[in-house]
């Protein structure tokens, strides 16, 4: 059998834990503790933080939480890219993500189609350090109890026309797909307490209000902040396009209630996509 060729994990160890048996009980507790409200309608997709689990593990774990009894093929994630890079869309060349937990393998069929159905360019590179997609791995290697296998996409491009295009496009690579979407966002950085608190409440009201559109205008106009709006915004345009016609609020706090540090936050929302019935 020939072996995958492997992304290693720049940050396992660091932003989160890299014992693969301390890091399954430590997603599980999180997990375990996730208390949800009642999601009428079928889980589409969710939105969730990727900071280090230690500051939004308890977060993310509610939108995670969300997606039990679900049992894809393919997940697509859309994250922000932090990094600089001179590509708006942004991949993984290699065939497979390697976390503590095991490994994940890149579908590039998937890959391949969405590329045919969109007119930008999507970027394969090696070895990139990104944190924001690779983060929410784990806890799916441990919500989803059978293989699965990935869509990466990175955004560099904020560009609502961009999003725009990749949502539609990838809710034409997903139509006939047995597939969930992930799409990966803190929210305000580095405010206090009380102004991340209204921020974040401005932002999440736009994410629930379905409308993609609503998002950048928040962001241009400093209403709302979101690191990864243009991964929720393309994630929104996809699932309207699957049937999704809510989003609904799971869990929102602060890096703050944290460390109890409430001079300079970051703000941490979890939300479930919904097709209702």
């Amino acid at each position: 059998m020939i072996a995958l060729d492997l992304r290693p994990s720049p940050i396992a160890g660091t932003w989160y834990e890299g014992n693969p048996k301390l890091l399954a009980a430590q997603l599980d507790e999180y997990l375990s503790e996730a208390k949800l409200p009642e999601l009428k309608g079928r889980v589409i997709g969710v939105i969730a933080p990727h900071a280090g689990h230690r500051y939004s593990g308890a977060v993310a774990a509610h939108a995670f939480a969300a997606l039990r009894g679900l049992d894809p093929d393919l997940v697509a994630i859309l994250s922000p890219f932090h990094n600089f890079a001179p590509y708006p869309l942004i991949a993984t060349s290699h065939q497979a993500y390697a976390t503590p937990l095991g490994n994940i393998e890149v579908d590039s069929s998937a890959l391949e189609e969405l590329q045919n159905h969109l007119d930008i360019p999507i970027t394969r590179i090696a070895n990139d350090p990104e944190h924001s997609l690779e983060i929410e791995l784990p806890f799916l290697q441990r919500v989803l109890k059978k293989d699965f296998k990935l869509l990466p996409i990175m955004i560099r491009a904020q560009e609502e026309e961009i999003a725009e295009k990749l949502g539609k496009a990838l809710a034409r690579t997903l139509e006939n797909k047995n597939a969930v979407l992930v799409a990966s966002t803190d929210l305000s950085h580095f405010y206090d307490q009380k102004t991340a608190n209204i921020l974040d409440k401005e932002m999440l009201k736009q994410f629930e209000s379905f409308d993609p559109k609503s998002i950048f205008d928040a962001e241009h106009h400093g209403k709302g902040f979101a690191c990864g709006h243009a991964a929720v915004a393309a994630v929104m345009w996809a699932s309207q396009k699957l049937g999704a016609n809510k989003i609904q609020t799971l869990k929102y706090a602060t890096s703050g209630d944290v460390t109890k540090d409430y001079s300079s936050v970051v703000g941490y929302g979890a939300a479930a996509i919904l097709k209702t019935i």
